[in-house]
């Protein structure tokens, strides 16, 4: 299974470096601010003394969120965190949070002469201007700017910092130089536009920071979608940069949506009395049996990034759900179909086999090889982690620039002298020459046009076998990968599934090898003759 991407640090009690107190100062300003919402009169006094029925409510884990952006610190001072990824489901109060840390950046202590505060997001500049209107002093040392139909703008005039919210064009941030900008739900965003001016303009100065504060979007396409997945990479530690923060309270793959163990997890606030609990499990009772209402469930309110912007073949966490331990003597001793997905040029080539077990469960394994050449950069075009897969031996690494249709042929060969493999699947369109080969060696090589009648019927298979939880797999990272890049389409008239890549360098080979294996093992079994049936004689049946 993938690592856990689950920001363990906020309620581990690890030390969080903070040794010029920058980190310290951030929390005590924070709470001296006021929010309109805050209700603080039941409030006992605490280590914290809340000295105002409307003190702003800084709870642990948003303490330590601030702590770690603001506390650890280079030589010179400058700050070592400059991006922060923040997702949280609805309700957590995201925005409050990062209209907060506007402040801090507008007139707080990390203030700058004329330093430009960045909102994108009308949303979250108002809840800054509220946080300034619930304390006289504030209001009385700024200038806020929010008429209708107005450039919305809060002044400090004492260094000439300013808070303005942005159009959504990109257009408008040309010629801006952030110091702080807040990125708000990210996954709604259309085009880079916007984007490419954000960034560029803070490489005009040093020490900015950008706060993306988000929901759980859908999709493997686009701006959103690709912060996500770096995101990942960075909590799993997969790649190693400390001046980007993921904070990601999503639900995991082996976590159980209904179990309100899991919302706890996903939701921070929850243990504070947001978002409401009765309102969760109201939602949780309509996402049952309600394939709509449960996606929507699990986006907004567990965080689950949702793997394709239109439809996923099945749902993943029903597929994660059949993680299972398969004895390999059992294997050995079950009919197999290999399905093979062959590359052209310096794609990938994916060998599937599929296992039918007696009771109609199937249990399912993947190869895929890949290009050695320039792995790394193939990996980054890819979205994949192809150096540490090739180093935990979960691909094979071809030398060159292509796929050595030799080593694939010999993986065949070795399947077949392990397994009792009934058919090998192969679209003849690009491994006529290999196919030929096999079947010189007296291998029981099938054409499989990867056509779309075929291969719509050969995605239903898999799709019914996942959904129904007759599937079983050894949790291949490798292979939920290409499961997660397929997007599918369906014909409304003839009911066939055509799967598609999510994006363009997405990869969904060991998805489309793993459709043809599943579907020869059902098919192959559901059409058997009777008269291959080891009780059948010529037309005497044996009693």
């Amino acid at each position: 299974m993938t690592a856990s991407t689950f920001p363990a640090w906020i309620s581990d009690a690890s030390t969080i470096h903070d040794p010029l107190g920058h980190g310290d100062r951030a929390v005590t300003f924070l709470r001296r601010l006021r929010h309109p919402n805050a209700d603080n009169t039941n409030h006992a006094p605490g280590p914290n003394v809340i000295t105002h029925p409307r003190a702003f409510q800084l709870h642990p884990w948003q303490e330590r969120i601030v702590r770690r952006i603001y506390g650890p610190r280079h030589p010179d001072g400058s700050r070592i965190v400059k991006t922060v990824f923040l997702m949280l489901p609805r309700g957590n109060r995201k925005t409050s949070l990062a209209a907060a840390l506007s402040l801090l950046h507008l007139f707080g202590p990390e203030t700058r002469p004329a330093g430009q505060v960045i909102f994108q997001a009308s949303i979250g500049f108002r809840e800054a201007a509220n946080i300034i209107r619930e304390d006289k002093r504030l209001l009385n040392a700024v200038t806020i700017r929010d008429a209708f139909n107005s450039k919305k703008q809060i002044t400090f005039p004492k260094n000439g910092s300013t808070l303005t919210a942005l159009a959504s064009d990109g257009g408008a941030a040309h010629g801006l130089t952030p110091s702080f900008t807040l990125i708000d739900e990210v996954h709604a965003w259309r085009g880079r536009d916007l984007w490419k001016a954000i960034k560029s303009g803070q490489a005009k100065t040093d020490d900015t920071l950008m706060v993306i504060a988000t929901t759980a979007g859908r999709g493997a396409e686009g701006l959103a979608a690709d912060l996500f997945a770096y995101a990942r990479r960075v909590a799993t530690g997969e790649v190693s940069n400390p001046e980007f923060l993921p904070v990601l309270f999503m639900a995991e793959p082996d976590d159980d949506w209904q179990n309100e163990a899991t919302w706890f997890k996903a939701n921070p606030g929850l243990s504070f009395g947001f978002p409401s609990m009765s309102g969760l499990r109201a939602l949780a009772k309509e996402a049952e049996g309600n394939p709509a209402e449960l996606a929507s469930f699990k986006q907004f309110n567990l965080n689950i990034w949702q793997a394709n912007s239109r439809d996923p073949l099945f749902d993943l966490l029903t597929y994660d759900s059949r993680q299972l331990d398969d004895d390999e003597a059992d294997l050995e001793a079950l009919p197999a179909y290999v399905g093979v997905d062959m590359s052209v040029s310096g794609d990938l080539t994916a060998v599937s086999i599929a296992f039918r077990h007696d009771d109609g469960q199937i249990t399912l394994r993947s190869r895929v090889f890949v290009p050695g050449d320039e792995l790394r950069l193939r990996g980054d075009r890819d979205g994949a982690p192809y150096e540490r897969w090739r180093d935990d031996d979960l691909i094979t690494v071809c030398p060159g620039p292509i796929i050595d249709n030799d080593m694939v042929a010999d993986h065949v060969r070795d399947l077949c002298a392990r397994y009792d493999v009934h058919e090998i699947a192969f679209d003849p369109h690009l491994a006529r020459v290999t196919m030929q080969h096999l079947h010189d060696d007296g291998l029981p090589v099938f054409a499989f046009p990867q056509r779309p009648l075929t291969m719509g019927v050969a995605a239903g298979d898999l799709e019914r076998i996942v959904t129904g939880k007759l599937v079983r797999h050894n949790g291949d990272s490798v292979l939920r990968h290409h499961f997660e890049n397929v997007v599918t389409s369906r014909n409304p008239t003839r009911g066939l599934v055509r799967m598609h890549k999510a994006r363009t360098a997405s990869r969904i080979d060991a998805a489309v090898a793993s459709a043809m294996a599943v579907s020869r093992a059902v098919t192959a079994h559901d059409t058997k003759s009777r008269y291959d049936s080891p009780d059948v004689l010529g037309l005497t049946i044996l009693q």
